[in-house]
């Protein structure tokens, strides 16, 4: 296998950043977006809303001014559950939401438990109701939150509640994923007020209102790093438009199981040594070895000299 390929957008950039389009009164603009049922699925939530949204691929645009419906149906949250992302700015813009927990009615800890306690402090009522999150708060309030674990969506939500909350809202273990990165610039864009962005400390000043933006979305690291470990396994392979430092966990593990690896401002080119060297990993959170590539990298050492 030999060749290049142009790597799309990434889905888990895009969806947030949908999400919080909600926040402006206009039209935003998001291009470099891959066509996607996620995408769509995104978008069809959107317009339940009463927002105003067009498919132009790899381009669409949001305007907000027509937000009438602050509710988010099960039929959708439970197919997708970055859905829920639409939480924070409905709550933080309308000062209430009633949004479908992915799970439903279900018993027990939910994954979204991070996001309804830190709403919480920050002055948010919380009620849970045949199987939705009823969220009411005038004005959200800034304040000192620590998650227990770096959790992307919970990092994504809760920024997005906090860029128009009164005064100011501390984030401790914050994710420092690329695309909760991304987030940030898009809010800081439209006029909010974040600082400590790309590390695991948030503090988010309070605005009272921010405006619509034109912004493109990051390459998709997942989609990059499953063409740079194919390119290992089965030839060369250079990838384009992308952001190597996004990789580093990933071209670090190449390099060691005898791959070339070649680097430049936004590609890589990544060269077969014929036999595989085993490598140990361990998955962890970003700047870790991604889970959402281990599949591919076990693919990789299947074939690999010596055990891993």
């Amino acid at each position: 296998m030999k060749g290049s390929v142009i790597i799309s957008g990434a889905k888990n950039a895009v969806l947030p950043m949908m999400a919080a389009s909600l926040l402006a009164d206009g039209v935003t603009t998001i291009s470099n977006v891959p066509d996607l049922r996620d995408t769509r699925t995104m978008a069809s939530l959107i317009e339940i809303t009463g927002a105003q949204v067009q498919l132009n691929y790899p381009e669409i645009s949001i305007d907000a001014s027509t937000v009438h419906t602050l509710e988010a149906p099960y039929e959708l949250v439970k197919t997708m559950r970055a859905s829920f992302y639409v939480l924070g700015p409905i709550l933080g813009r309308f000062g209430k939401a009633k949004i479908s927990l992915p799970g439903g009615c279900a018993w027990g800890p939910r994954p979204v438990d991070f996001h309804l306690k830190a709403l919480e402090k920050m002055g948010a009522s919380i009620k849970l109701k045949e199987g939705y999150v009823l969220a009411e708060a005038p004005r959200l309030r800034g304040s000192s939150i620590r998650f227990d674990f770096p959790s992307v969506g919970a990092t994504g939500n809760i920024l997005m509640a906090a860029v128009t909350a009164s005064g100011i809202t501390q984030i401790e273990n914050a994710a420092m994923e690329p695309e909760i990165e991304q987030l940030c610039d898009m809010l800081n864009l439209m006029g909010g007020q974040i600082e400590g962005v790309g590390t695991s400390y948030l503090t988010i000043h309070g605005v009272k209102q921010l405006s619509p933006v034109h912004i493109s979305v990051i390459p998709d690291r997942i989609e990059a790093g499953t063409f740079l470990i194919a390119g290992a396994l089965l030839g060369q392979v250079s990838i384009e438009k992308t952001i190597p430092t996004h990789l580093k966990a990933l071209l670090e593990k190449l390099h060691s199981s005898g791959t070339q690896v070649d680097v430049d401002k936004d590609s890589v080119t990544v060269s077969s040594p014929g036999q595989i060297k085993s490598v140990d990993l361990t998955t962890a959170v970003y700047p870790g070895f991604p889970t959402d590539l281990q599949a591919q990298w076990i693919a990789c050492m299947s074939i690999a000299k010596g055990s891993s």
